[in-house]
C-alpha cells in the first residue's frame, strides 16, 4: 500500500508542477535498476556487461 501512495503521490507532484519529462528518466531508471537484478546470476551477464 505504501508503494501505490508514493506513486501516486510522485504522479500528483508531475501534473501539478509540469514535469513530465521526468517519467521517461524514471521509466529509464527502472529498467536499467531491474536488468541488473535479472541478469546478475544469470548466463547472459557477460553478455550484458560488454554493453556498458
Amino acid at each position: 500500500m505504501a508503494n501505490q501512495s508514493i506513486i501516486i503521490e510522485f504522479w500528483e507532484f508531475m501534473k501539478v508542477r509540469k514535469k513530465f519529462w521526468l517519467l521517461p528518466v524514471i521509466i529509464i531508471l527502472l529498467l536499467f535498476g531491474a536488468l541488473i537484478v535479472f541478469t546478475e546470476s544469470s548466463a547472459i551477464a557477460p553478455f550484458i556487461y560488454t554493453l556498458f
